[in-house]
């Protein structure tokens, strides 16, 4: 058998386990990165990109479909047409642009990469199962980085019309009628797109409303969306199985037992982090739940073990994973890192958008002010004919300081970084009122938030 050592050892190729292995190797860190699939994990191969570039075709056919019959612009066109093979290819080519460039990041710093699959044997050994057979690997400090994947229902395994959103991203022919399981941002992302792209959509949710992590003033822009795009809403509903004959989705309420047609039933009702099936529950970790408990350095209960990415919890977002890795990495190199974020901006690509970093209305105490300024009142939102949703700071009563910025609206997830930086650098509403933004941009929406919150709103 092959044996080689090294520094540091990641298990895991995604968002947080490449970026550790690049600031690894460019610390000078010996680094092995191991990983079974493409680098990038779920988020660049079967998530967050692949995902993005369907939304972007189907936005894209959506606006050529409205120009079909009578519009304010003035613009005619035939009936168009989507040719989804092409449209995947499309898509395919530009996970593999990304997938090579990362590959070629890891090489440019040092790092090494191992195709294979990993066995833990110990806190500093695992086995590889490479193509050219078992490689062992020896490590001073090993990084626990395997992510997430999707979570099955007992009801509903995966499997034949039941699929995952790995699989509705990859799907050969448009299902005549989907039916979405799980009313979260996964779900109403996909959703949408093949409903705009002309499928016939149903959700089926659990809690009384859609999104339910966020406020109903946050989701009403998009249930109105919803209902404009012809998607059917069963809300505090199960789903219970298929009918026998494998075509329909038996679905329990209040309203008592119905069948829902099915071509496809898109199952998403959260995700689970990769833990067992490694020998990773060998080690005796420390757990949180179902999830790896960590410190501020992303460091386990043994020593010389780290963990980052989706198997430490919530939230399970690709930056946030990026952001460990970067700690980890740092922190190995005898620099002091150490988690101390204030805001993690989270985005939500359904239509319209939604972003939040830092307080939501629900976290908020007493002494918390907000302010809110509408799209509507927004000359570049009328100019895209999308002027529905709105801005809205929490604020601290007494001091002005910024503790939540939310956003509901079209390319909304583009104000996301304005929004964590200023937390992030303590901004109160006089910063953000009193730097000048572009005219005419979304971004001055924050501005004349911060503006009414101070009561000195100028376009309002």
């Amino acid at each position: 058998m092959k044996t080689e050592s090294c520094t540091l050892l990641i298990i895991g190729a995604g968002p947080g386990g490449y970026v550790c292995g690049i600031r690894a190797g460019q610390l000078g860190l010996d680094t092995i990165v191991v990983e079974g699939d493409r680098p990038g994990g779920t988020c660049l191969n079967v998530g967050c990109i692949p995902s993005k570039a369907l939304i972007h075709a189907a936005d894209e056919f959506a606006k050529v479909s409205q120009f079909a019959g009578d519009n304010e612009l003035g613009i005619s066109t035939t009936a168009p047409r989507i040719d989804l093979a092409r449209t995947l290819a499309w898509k395919d080519g530009i996970v593999k642009r990304l997938t090579g460039g990362v590959s070629s990041l890891l090489k440019k710093s040092g790092t090494r990469v191992v195709s294979g699959t990993a066995r833990i044997l110990d806190g500093k050994t695992v086995e590889v199962a490479t193509r050219d057979g078992p490689r062992r690997i020896s490590c001073e400090h090993m990084v626990i980085a395997t992510g997430s994947k999707p979570l099955e229902l007992p009801a509903l395994p995966f499997g034949g019309p039941v699929i995952s959103s790995t699989e509705a991203l990859d799907l050969q022919e448009l299902p005549k009628r989907l039916t979405v399981v799980g009313g979260g941002y996964i779900g109403l992302e996909i959703g949408t797109a093949l409903a705009k792209l002309g499928a016939e959509v149903t959700v089926v949710e659990a809690a009384d409303r859609i999104l339910p992590q966020y406020d109903a003033e946050l989701t009403k822009p998009v249930m109105a969306r919803l209902a404009a795009l012809g998607i059917t809403l069963h809300l505090s509903a199960r789903a219970s199985g298929l009918t026998d004959e494998g075509r329909a989705l038996t679905v329990e309420s209040a309203e008592g037992r119905q069948e829902i047609a099915a071509d496809k039933v898109l199952v998403t009702v959260g995700r689970a982090p990769v833990t067992r099936g490694f020998g990773l529950q060998d080690l005796g970790l420390t757990m949180n739940g179902e999830f790896l408990a960590i410190d501020d350095r992303c460091a386990t209960s043994m020593r010389g073990v780290y963990a980052i990415g989706d198997v430490t919890g919530d939230p399970m977002l690709a930056h946030r994973a990026m952001a460990q890795g970067v700690i980890v990495a740092e922190h190995l190199a005898g620099q002091p890192a150490l988690w101390d974020k204030h805001a993690i901006p989270a985005v939500c690509f359904t239509d319209p958008e939604i972003v939040t970093v830092g307080q939501l209305p629900g976290d908020a105490a007493a002494d918390v002010q907000t302010a809110v300024f509408p799209f509507a009142a927004n000359g570049r939102s009328l100019t895209v004919e999308r002027s529905d949703g709105f801005v809205r700071i929490l604020h601290a009563a007494d001091t002005g300081l910024v503790l939540g910025i939310q956003a509901v609206g079209a390319g909304v997830s583009e104000l996301a970084g304005e929004f964590a930086l200023a937390i992030e650098m303590g901004a109160t509403l006089t910063d953000i009122a009193e730097t000048i933004h572009a005219h005419p941009t979304l971004s001055e929406t924050v501005q004349e938030t911060a503006l009414k919150g101070l009561g000195r709103a100028l376009h309002i």
